[in-house]
């Protein structure tokens, strides 16, 4: 068993089985229900009902001025209902659970809801042009079709998807639970402290809350189209990597067809057309009289100035291998023969080869 840190870091293996969230009845009937809020508070502050009028009382309730050394926190927390620093960090972490599962679906997950959430929420936000708490002109006015964009609540609505999608990703009916908490907690608190900090209206945060729920119980819906893009992106990353890998090298068996032998260009001394040498992989050259010499560890062949030793091996009919030890460089012509096994050696330092002379009494 590996026990170190790298351990950790290997993929596990492809699940068996991700259940994807179906649109069931039960979600169905949720969906309704939340639409249905949503535009009950839409029409509410249309008509200037008494919600607008609870809007203005906690306005100028002033809560920030009344608890202020909440304030600090405050300021700091409701960060988690930011678009730009949560998509980083759950991003991150579905990137990671994405290696790790051999899947781009929780990241084409979080890509759908975050489109929605900013097609939605943006829509309604221009429509209506509500003015904010600090920039309200009249009491008791919705503040409605005066340029604003806060209506519903982005911080709010943000914080419900991009940390519900947590939830709606969980494997187990386990980390379900643990994680729908969660992320009503952010976002209960992410809404309640914009109305602290006097950014929102109340109803804002209201809108924001079902917005937010309206988009998750509105993701399967998105799965038949979140499923073929992920096919379509896994089929081209297979097709961008079986062109980038290189063709695998077959190693050669034993006793099997050796690699092809290149023959090496030996320059004729007499300025003849240069002697071709195969050279084998161990570094013999065959020489022209059917002798065998062997290459230095310069590169060089050797056969001239050494000694021979010779070692019989096998039965009758078998030939002595005469290994050569090479004291300097030399070349050797197409028309020169191997020298005979009786024929004197040349004097020391001459560069060329002794010619064969006829045997006397032969």
């Amino acid at each position: 068993m590996r026990t170190d840190i790298f351990a950790r870091l290997d993929r596990e293996p492809e699940p068996p089985k991700i259940e994807i969230p179906r649109m069931s009845r039960t979600r169905l009937a949720l969906f309704g229900g939340t639409l249905a809020f949503y535009l009950a508070i839409v029409v509410a502050v249309l008509i200037s009902s008494w919600l607008v009028i609870i809007d203005w009382k906690v306005m100028l309730f002033r809560p920030y001025q009344q608890w202020p050394e909440l304030h600090a926190f405050l300021d700091y927390f409701v960060v988690l209902g930011q678009r730009g620093p949560t998509a980083v960090m759950v991003a991150a972490w579905l990137g990671w659970r994405s290696w790790r599962q051999h899947t781009v679906r929780p990241l084409l997950v979080l890509g759908a809801s975050l489109l929605l959430l900013n097609a939605t929420v943006g829509a309604v936000k221009l429509g209506l042009g509500r003015l904010g708490p600090h920039y309200a002109t009249r009491i008791g006015s919705p503040e409605l079709f005066a340029g604003g964009d806060i209506f519903p609540s982005g911080h709010t609505a943000n914080a419900v998807v991009t940390w519900g999608i947590l939830a709606y990703l969980a494997t187990t009916p386990r980390a379900r639970r643990y994680l729908s908490a969660l992320s009503a907690v952010v976002a209960l608190g992410v809404g309640l402290t914009t109305v602290y900090l006097g950014t929102h209206w109340l109803t804002d945060v209201l809108l924001g809350w079902a917005a937010g729920l309206l988009i998750l119980l509105a993701l399967p819906w998105c799965e038949t189209l979140i499923g073929r893009t992920e096919t379509i992106i896994l089929s081209l990353r297979d097709q961008l990597l079986s062109r980038r890998l290189p063709m695998p090298s077959l190693p050669v068996a034993s006793g099997g067809p050796r690699p092809a032998i290149y023959p090496q260009r030996l320059p004729s001394e007499d300025g003849g057309e240069p002697v071709r040498h195969p050279v084998g992989a161990a570094g013999a050259a065959r020489l022209p009289g059917g002798g065998r010499s062997t290459v230095s560890g310069t590169g060089a062949p050797a056969g001239q100035g050494a000694a021979g030793t010779a070692s019989a091996a096998g039965t009758s009919g078998s030939t002595a291998t005469a290994r050569l030890t090479q004291t300097r460089p030399h070349t050797v012509a197409r028309s020169q023969h191997a020298p005979h096994a009786s024929h004197t050696p040349a004097p020391a330092g001459t560069r060329r080869p002794p010619r064969s002379r006829p045997v006397a009494g032969g």
